[in-house]
Order: C-alpha cells, then sequence, then structure tokens
C-alpha cells in the first residue's frame, strides 16, 4: 500500500475570511480520510463533541473518551484525533495563523495574556471539564459567526482559554521535532507502520528497512527527532490502545495486554502503570467515574 506523505498542511480559509472554521458532524465525517502526520503555521483550535481517538501531539500519546478541546501552536506536528464521532457528535477545527490581525495585534499589553497562551499552545494544551464545557459551545456557535462577529467570538474564545486553569500541557519537557519535509515524510512512514503493526513485534531489522537506514543509524535518527526510543514509542502505542480496550470492552486485563502486542502480562503491568500513573484495574474503574463527565 503506498502511504501518503503529508508534510506541510496548506490552509486556505474561505473567502472574505482570515481564519478556517469546519464543523464535522457525524455524516460529514464518515468516510472522509484524515492526514496522519501532519505540521502547518496555524495554530489550531480542536473542539470535539461525543467522539472518541487516539491524541498523538509532538511526543504525547493517549486515548480520550467522550469530548476534549485542544489548543495547538504552529507548527506542531500532530495527527487526526477522531477514531469515530458518536450519535449527535461533532469535531469542529478552526485554523488561523499567529499574526492573521497583524503583526503586532497580539503584542499589545491588553493582549499580553492570549500572546501567553500562543506560547503555552507550542507544546500543546489539553483543557479540562470546566473550561471545556464553558468554551465547548462557543466554539461550536463560531461556524454560524461571520465577518466582524466571527473575529469578536474568537478573541472571546481565546480570552476565556488565557484565564483558564484547568489545563495540562502535553507536551512539558519542549518538543524537539524537526519540521523538515524529508524528516516529516520519514517519521509519517515509521508512525503509520507502527499504528498498523504495534499488536505484534516490530524488529528494528523491519522498521529500519522500511525507511532504507541501517539499524544503528536508524535508532540515532529516531531519538533525534522524536527523543525516545523506538521500543519506548511503540510500547507507549501499545499502552494507548490499552487504555481504548480498557473503556470501550469488557474483555478481561489479562486478554487486553496480549491484544495490545505484550506477550508477558507482567511486562504490561509495569509500563501501563509507568505510563499512566496507575494500574490497569485501578484505571479502568476510575473511567467510569469520568466518561459520566
Amino acid at each position: 500500500m503506498k502511504s501518503r506523505k503529508p508534510t506541510l498542511e496548506k490552509i486556505n480559509p474561505e473567502f472574505g475570511s482570515s481564519m478556517l472554521v469546519r464543523k464535522h458532524n457525524i455524516d460529514a465525517y464518515r468516510g472522509e480520510v484524515k492526514p496522519f502526520w501532519h505540521f502547518h503555521p496555524e495554530i489550531e483550535l480542536v473542539y470535539v463533541n461525543k467522539g472518541k481517538g487516539k491524541r498523538h501531539i509532538g511526543n504525547h500519546l493517549s486515548y480520550f473518551n467522550n469530548s476534549q478541546l485542544l489548543l495547538l501552536g504552529a507548527n506542531l506536528p500532530h495527527n487526526g484525533f477522531i477514531d469515530r464521532l458518536t450519535i449527535n457528535g461533532s469535531e469542529t477545527i478552526v485554523q488561523f495563523l499567529p499574526q492573521f490581525l497583524g503583526e503586532q495585534f497580539f503584542n499589545v499589553p491588553e493582549m499580553e495574556g492570549i500572546n501567553t497562551l500562543f506560547e503555552r499552545a507550542k507544546n500543546g494544551i489539553l483543557f479540562g471539564v470546566k473550561t471545556k464545557s464553558k468554551i465547548g459551545k462557543k466554539i461550536e456557535k463560531l461556524p454560524e459567526k461571520e465577518g466582524f462577529k466571527k473575529i469578536l467570538v474568537l478573541l472571546e474564545i481565546l480570552h476565556g482559554l488565557a484565564k483558564a486553569e484547568d489545563y495540562t500541557i502535553l507536551n512539558a519537557d519542549g518538543f524537539a521535532f524537526e519540521t523538515e519535509p524529508q524528516d516529516s515524510t520519514k517519521v509519517d512512514l515509521i508512525f503509520k507502520h507502527i499504528n498498523e503493526n504495534f499488536q505484534a513485534h516490530i524488529s528494528l531489522d523491519e522498521i529500519a528497512d522500511k525507511v532504507s537506514m541501517t539499524v544503528p543509524a536508524f535508532c540515532r535518527y529516531f531519538k533525534k527527532v522524536t527523543g525516545k526510543t523506538f521500543t519506548k514509542l511503540v510500547n507507549e502505542y501499545r499502552v494507548v490502545h490499552a487504555t481504548k480496550l480498557l473503556s470501550e470492552s469488557q474483555m478481561s486485563i489479562t486478554d487486553i495486554s496480549f491484544e495490545c502486542g505484550f506477550n508477558s502480562f507482567s511486562h504490561f503491568n509495569k509500563l501501563f502503570k509507568e505510563f499512566t500513573g496507575k494500574s490497569a484495574s485501578k484505571y479502568r474503574s476510575e473511567l467510569k467515574l469520568v466518561v459520566q463527565h
């Protein structure tokens, strides 16, 4: 199967607008192919209402169930966020250049909070339940607004996000991905292969061959652009898939560990706790409470 090669995504706002606002509902979303691994100079605001999927933003990997509100800074690599929308679900995406209102607009004292927000967004921001329920509704109404009113509502949204205290920085240690076209293409191939094969053993020979490199060269390259070893990243993919199965299936935890590509239950338990901070059984029991939000 020939791999797509998304590098720099070109975003074209609608005629007469300085930003791109898109809303997908469950019918519009079905069958749509999302870019796998891409970046763009635009800041991206994403609100998913009633949807499920993986978050892969920079070095960050996790799974969400129900809804999420994200702000991604310029040139932060990420992939599409939804495995699927649930009934009455929707995804609203707003994309705009940091200087879309002019080079100096966000540098004035009154905009200091939003300017700081944009700086934080370079590492990806995930907002909590309180902000999500307050701001999410405004984001969903943005596609209905036009012209001047659309700008005002977006500024209100950004002001609300800048003041929010319930947020998590997704790449807290910074992110060293080199957003050069050849790197993006190569990393896309690697992540695509992991995504399709993580449930089985992936040898270093196999993955290095995929991008026409020797094993030592591949290991150095992968660590340089992702900040992680290949084995660590594959294990993170497996754990993220396990969080998905824990939330969506009735499978036993032992079965889930083998389904995710671990050949030792104790190894799965150890890595799951390292990655999530809790055991798989505690994660599953806590999730039942969280899903209600």
